[in-house]
């Protein structure tokens, strides 16, 4: 992440946040509790989803494959959780990047 622009590293840190407290497909994160780096793993590919322009629906297809593929649990395509996670992703990176 070092050699990200500022806003790119504001994204990269909006990306964290999202995933860990409104995605998190296992349920750790808890309103009061501290940061945790549970999905911060997915971060990279999410974010150079996002700066590469992907839509929300790449975006979401790539967090329902890391639910069945990396995370063991089963998640089916198109569902709504994920792609209000990948619409979220996708306005932060304009908000911040711009389109």
């Amino acid at each position: 992440m070092s050699k990200l622009s500022p806003k790119q590293k504001e994204l990269w840190k909006r990306i964290q946040r999202i995933l860990w407290e409104k995605w998190d497909p296992i349920g750790v994160y808890e309103k009061d509790s501290e940061w945790d780096d549970e999905y911060d793993s997915y971060v990279p590919h999410v974010f150079r989803l996002a700066i590469e322009g992907n839509d929300y629906i790449r975006i979401a297809a790539s967090l329902t494959s890391t639910i069945n593929q990396n995370i063991g649990l089963s998640a089916s395509d198109n569902n709504e959780h994920d792609i209000k996670i990948a619409k979220l992703i996708v306005q932060a990176k304009e908000e911040i990047l711009g389109k």
